[in-house]
């Protein structure tokens, strides 16, 4: 390869996937070892339950009279698997437990000995304690609140007598305790049913007011999850439901606790796994979840941000970031994997198909289809490199497409307009004005066919200190942001200026109900725009060709393309990057052997 532009071009793209970390600010490396996140786990616990599945193996919790399950050697492989990519106990647990369910094993089997149960079986397979739903966290949601309102709400009913209208001081002596009550009318058709529809209720109410009241926005998924674990700790979680309310040694009060659950937090009565379309009745799901959340130990906000992710698989966005449009930061990068694991299993191990389905699935419902596939390979190959397996293989090559796309296309525009004498300041301009007009696109029309009106999002002013003084805020945008932007819904427009520091703020405080409406589409984009620092091309792969081109030294070049970067420039870390991967695309060109 001997003209001048190939090699530039051909070191620019060696040097910038010599190491995935220089493609983001994310600490990506510290994920790998569970600092802050541990998303990693959820690929690593993906890669054994996809092989074990397509070797064939089971994953059922059997009603069995022995001391240990086959399945239990795949589930401690998991766990193992999980502990090794950085989550403690308790989130190995939860996250093995969870997957293992969403890939077809039963949450609960058999009544009274040899019960088994899979959150109980994740929690002693991973050797840590039970603590009880109150212990429980949600994810973090700006703020977290625990699962203890719900707790507390349903034992507060429980003491006014408003839980069971049946008072236990009328049980007969000798019924209370035995089959006559545990598996007789008493239990079955009246106390059990009726609390189990009323707990979950409370408990999910609960839920919604509490993260209301810490002025988060209620989360239905997470509200109903843990809203319905309390009751189950209370109620025999294995007892058989009344007549016409399922089938009869299949069907248990588990079941009554999520349907209840799933109408006081208003999902959805289906769910459905993103590529494969499996169907999954939602009732189902939120009692099965709250089963294991109720025997699972003490995860903490990591790991049940984990959790949010894993349920971010199917198609309702019900759950988590990394299946909808926004974007989301690295750490929160996981729904992929349980997708891929279950895609796999149905298309029998056929990763060409799976990975084309993946593709397909992933740029249609995101503001922008390069970044999200972008990040989900960078993602998937620090997962590979923690502990490797078919899933991360998959994803790793159902996404090198557009990764390699996205950095060569970069470095041909890049390249090209230098050697005609464009400023690298004015190309790194223009691809942080192409992100957002990308992102202005897509927007709109995923907003427009969600809502079924014509929606517009135009962003006209970002720039950083809308309020703050520090130096910090006055570089790196996104920590104090000053955006003006309009949306136009059925061609009427919103002009919202300083939508951050002022719109957002007097839409809560109830004094801008006419944005109401618009706010959440602008938030969206703003969103999207505000955690770019995951997707940092637009200012590395040109200092990188300009080193290469020999315009100036990697680090005068990594400043000038930082400075330029308004939009990309969101957080600190772009500059360090660029000189790195400047430096040694600057080494691969001068290198003769």
């Amino acid at each position: 390869m001997t003209d001048e532009k190939s090699r530039v071009i051909s070191a620019v793209s060696l040097a910038s996937v010599s190491n995935v970390s220089n493609l983001t600010c994310d600490r990506i490396e510290a994920l790998a070892g569970g600092h802050g996140m541990v998303n990693i786990a959820i690929h690593s616990v993906a890669n054994v339950i996809a092989g074990e599945l397509l070797k064939g193996e089971k994953l059922t919790i059997e009603f069995a009279d022995v001391r240990r399950l086959p399945v239990a050697d795949i589930m401690e492989k998991a766990i193992g698997a999980a502990k090794k990519s950085g989550a403690d106990g308790a989130n190995a647990a939860l996250i093995t437990a969870c997957m293992m369910y969403l890939a077809g094993s039963a949450a609960q089997v058999g009544i009274p000995a040899g019960n088994r149960k899979l959150g109980a079986t994740a929690r002693m397979l991973a050797g840590v304690d039970r603590s009880g739903v109150a212990a429980i966290p949600t994810a973090k949601m700006n703020s977290k609140v625990s699962a203890f309102p719900a707790v507390l709400a349903v034992y507060n009913a429980m003491l006014k007598g408003e839980l069971c209208p049946y008072d236990g001081r009328k049980v007969p002596v000798n019924v209370g305790g035995g089959p006559l009550y545990g598996h007789s009318a008493l239990g079955e058709d009246y106390i059990w049913p009726t609390m189990a529809e009323n707990g979950a209720r409370i408990g999910v109410e609960a839920m919604l007011d509490a993260m209301a009241g810490a002025g988060m926005v209620p989360h239905p998924f997470t509200a109903a999850v843990l809203g319905a674990a309390p009751i189950l700790e209370i109620i025999h979680p294995d007892a058989e439901v009344p007549e016409g309310e399922g089938t009869y040694g299949r069907t248990t009060s588990v079941y009554l606790v999520g349907k209840a659950a799933v109408k006081a937090a208003a999902l959805p009565e289906t769910l459905h796994m993103k590529v494969t379309n499996e169907e999954y009745e939602t009732a189902k799901v939120v009692g099965d979840v709250a089963l294991i959340l109720k025997d699972i130990g003490a995860p903490s906000v990591i790991g049940m941000m984990a959790f949010d992710e894993i349920f971010a698989c199917f198609q309702e966005g019900v759950s988590g970031f990394s299946g909808g449009p926004v974007n989301p930061p690295l750490g929160h990068i996981g729904g992929y994997a349980v997708v891929a694991m279950k895609a796999l299993a149905a298309n029998q191990g056929d990763a060409v198909k799976t990975a084309e389905q993946l593709v397909a699935d992933r740029a249609s419902c995101t503001f922008n289809p390069e970044v999200a596939l972008t990040c989900i390979n960078n993602v998937a190959r620090k997962a590979h490199e923690v502990y490797g397996g078919v899933v991360t293989s998959l994803l790793i090559d159902a996404t090198e497409p557009a990764r390699a796309e996205a950095i060569y296309r970069r470095a041909e525009y890049a390249y090209d307009h230098l050697k005609a004498g464009t400023s690298l300041e004015d190309i790194v301009i223009h691809f942080d004005k192409e992100r957002i007009a990308i992102t202005e696109e897509n927007a709109g029309k995923l907003f427009s066919a969600m809502s079924g009106s014509r929606i517009a999002v135009k962003v006209r002013k970002i720039a950083p200190a809308a309020r703050r003084t520090s130096k910090l805020c006055k570089k790196y945008w996104s920590f104090d942001a000053n955006i003006d932007i309009t949306v136009s819904i059925d061609g009427h427009d919103y002009v919202m200026d300083g939508f951050a520091h002022k719109i957002i703020p007097a839409i809560v405080m109830g004094k801008a109900s006419e944005f109401e409406v618009p706010a959440p589409y602008a938030a969206a984009v703003m969103d999207s725009l505000a955690l770019n620092d995951c997707f940092i091309l637009n200012v590395v792969i040109p200092c990188a060709v300009a080193a290469a081109m020999k315009l100036g030294s990697p680090d005068e070049l990594a400043g000038q393309a930082e400075a330029a970067a308004f939009l990309t420039r969101a957080i600190p870390g772009c500059k360090k990057a660029a000189r790195t991967v400047g430096q040694l695309a600057v080494n691969i060109v001068d290198y003769k052997g």
